[in-house]
């Protein structure tokens, strides 16, 4: 069919139609202090809902979709408090790697909606998270070029 067939939608229709987030299909482990984050966030949203004039179309639309988005990880949440005595890598743990040259990396893992890579803290669905659950202090584990050594493992904490 010509292009020209194709009736495309009149201004204001297309915002009202934007595209939700995509919603990870991984189980949404979250820590405590994760968990009120996100509902903060999803406050958050909702005050500028309710500061946003009914008429503001395209704002609406934006903070439609941050509302499903945000309300939908809320809903599905698992919150899983860090294990007291971690023996091997698992969610809400901190690990501390050395690397071949000599290097020392601290990474949190934490669930998808609260990683700060700058912070350290990363998914526990990342590839790097996924290479270093269920191993235990003094194991390696090569990932990309690098051969990584578990050196520490112990619980998270909030931050």
């Amino acid at each position: 069919m010509s292009r020209a067939f194709v009736k495309e939608p009149d201004g204001d229709s297309a915002i009202d139609e934007l595209p939700d987030r995509p919603i990870s299909p991984n189980r949404n482990l979250i820590t405590p202090w994760g968990h009120q984050r996100i509902q903060a966030i999803l406050a958050e949203w909702r005050r500028k809902e309710a500061a946003t004039p009914a008429d503001d179309r395209a704002a609406q639309a934006r903070i439609g979709r941050e509302l499903r988005y945000w309300q939908a990880r809320v809903a599905s949440a698992e919150v899983t408090p860090p294990p007291a005595g971690p023996e091997e890598v698992r969610f809400g743990c901190r690990v501390t790697l050395a690397r071949a040259d000599g290097s020392r990396q601290t990474l949190g893992l934490v669930g998808e909606d609260e990683t700060r890579p700058e912070d350290g803290l990363i998914a526990w669905t990342a590839p790097l998270a996924q290479a270093l659950i269920g191993l235990e202090e003094g194991e390696t584990v090569r990932f990309g070029d690098a051969e990584l050594e578990i050196l520490a493992i112990e619980p998270l904490t909030a931050g």
